[in-house]
């Protein structure tokens, strides 16, 4: 399929507006609640960036720095927590993209959303898909960023790239998640489960399985 047919369809599949439900995920593969689901989510919005680089679109990912209190060194989207002051989840979005790799905001055209991810963290996690033209190469934070990498956008598509992984985080019971590799990247958690739902809703048919 060529790009510009993909990123039409992309578009096409895509929600219009953010959706204000608190979606358990639809990629969560053993469907255990948040650990402290009895709280309010915590808020937060993250950018599945196409950056175009000639014929093909790459999809952008962030590894976050090995120093930070929460999810160090874990491959994710650009994104993060809602601040105040930001009126929506693209500005919450397009400002931490700016803040961790200097995206700038006018190179952005955002297509649409997928339906919230309701993270085993408790995070509910709005993803704002956008096409990104950039005119100046990314630069990585490093307060926040220890690196940043594309990936292919035909790379996600086949199936067989996806597989589940079991770990366990300190004292939880046994889980599940999907684990993608690139090169010499696993992307796992919510980056991969958000990157499964990211295929099989808007880049897939029932006659790619």
């Amino acid at each position: 399929m060529q790009d510009e047919t993909l990123l039409a369809q992309i578009k096409h599949r895509l929600l219009d507006q953010p959706d204000d439900s608190q979606d358990i995920g639809c990629h969560k593969v053993d469907g255990v609640p948040p650990l402290n689901a009895a709280r309010e989510p915590k808020h937060s919005a993250v950018l599945i960036g196409l950056v175009e680089r000639g014929p093909l679109s790459q999809v952008l990912y962030i590894e976050r720095s090995s120093h930070l209190r929460a999810h160090a060194g874990q491959i994710a989207f650009p994104g993060g927590r809602v601040e105040e002051g930001d009126t929506d989840a693209v500005m919450t979005a397009l400002r931490e993209a700016e803040e961790e790799v200097d995206l700038h905001q006018d190179d952005v055209d955002v297509l649409g959303f997928l339906p919230n991810y309701l993270s085993g963290t408790n995070y509910l996690i709005t993803p704002v898909v956008a096409t990104i033209k950039p005119r100046k190469p990314f630069v990585a934070n490093p307060d926040e960023v220890a690196s940043f990498f594309e990936v292919p956008l035909p790379h996600l598509l086949p199936a067989n790239h996806y597989s589940k992984i079991r770990f366990v985080r300190g004292d939880e019971a046994q889980r599940e998640t999907w684990r993608i590799d690139y090169e010499d990247r696993a992307i796992w958690g919510i980056t991969a489960s958000m990157t499964r739902m990211f295929r099989d809703l808007v880049l897939t048919s029932k006659e790619d399985e």
